[in-house]
């Protein structure tokens, strides 16, 4: 028996509460995960886990080992990495990102990351929603954020900066946008439903928060964009959604001189331990690819 793989399917069953669940996130069979864990148990001589037909749970010796165990694990998998090749990565990482981030950075990342590691296999679930990683069984969220959850590890790999961009039509006929404060009496779209919403704004070390009127809300940044395109009007974008469009004269950079607040792009992952080699090679590849391919 293979027991850094017995190791992960116990902990994986833990950790989902279920055999079928864990046997679906590692793509095995039911019977395969069943045999794994009866032989970390049978190694370790002791009942691991109670099983009923609802759910999984452990004995007082699984509480006892379970921190052994990952411990073990994770030392196990560093050694397993010394002197393999990279190529021969392999496994399936599930995603959880943003519809914003999936289209316009993560698929050219993971383009040239499954490149390299043909054997790996990514499955995105692109949505703006938070979800529970675990319930969910996400191994990497990618989210922007200026403040991750204390619940997540978070590692920034990533710097997002944005803009405020209009349409040129709507620019032609509305109000000057000379100083922030201008932007109150037009019309904004923002981000979250609420119909009003505060922008932060600096330039130098002058400071400027405008409260600004959203005729239009929307839960997610790509819907914003393309109704500041057809001239709805004046939205704060990430430069990697809206640089595109301004240097294509499809938006105008609004108050050039005022940038709004810098947030992070953050790798998001459940716990330092048990962290596959696949997603640590996908981590460091993302923070790097980001580095050299700045929009």
């Amino acid at each position: 028996m293979d027991r850094l793989t017995a190791a992960k399917v116990f902990i994986d069953v833990v950790h989902c509460g279920s055999f079928t669940a864990a046997a679906d996130r590692l793509d095995m069979s039911r019977s395969m995960v069943t045999r794994y864990v009866d032989g970390m148990e049978a190694w370790l001589q002791t009942r691991l886990l109670h099983r009923t037909t609802r759910k999984v749970t452990l004995t007082s010796a699984g509480e006892t080992c379970l921190k052994e165990i990952e411990t073990w694990l994770e030392q196990g998998e560093k050694l397993a990495l010394y002197g393999a090749d990279p190529l021969a990565l392999t496994g399936r990482v599930k995603i959880a990102t943003s519809v914003s981030l999936g289209l316009s950075l993560l698929a050219p990342a993971i383009k040239a990351f499954q490149d390299q590691h043909p054997q790996i296999f990514i499955d995105l679930d692109v949505q703006d929603t938070v979800k529970d990683m675990t319930e969910q069984q996400i191994d990497l969220a990618i989210r922007v954020t200026a403040s991750p959850s204390d619940a997540l590890i978070g590692k920034p790999i990533g710097v997002c900066e944005s803009v405020l961009v209009a349409a040129p039509d709507y620019l032609a006929q509305a109000a000057p946008i000379m100083q922030p404060q201008d932007l109150t009496a037009h019309r904004c779209l923002g981000y979250k439903n609420f119909a009003w919403s505060v922008w932060h704004l600096a330039k130098d070390d002058q400071f400027e928060a405008v409260e600004v009127s959203c005729h239009l809300t929307a839960n997610e940044a790509t819907t914003l964009l393309y109704a500041s395109i057809s001239g709805a009007g004046v939205s704060l974008q990430p430069t990697y959604l809206a640089n595109k469009y301004i240097k294509s004269g499809e938006l105008c950079h609004v108050l050039p001189q005022w940038q709004p607040n810098e947030m992070k792009i953050y790798a998001l992952y459940s716990s330092r331990k048990h962290l596959s080699p696949a997603v640590r090679a996908l981590i460091d590849h993302l923070e790097q690819y980001f580095a050299d391919h700045p929009w």
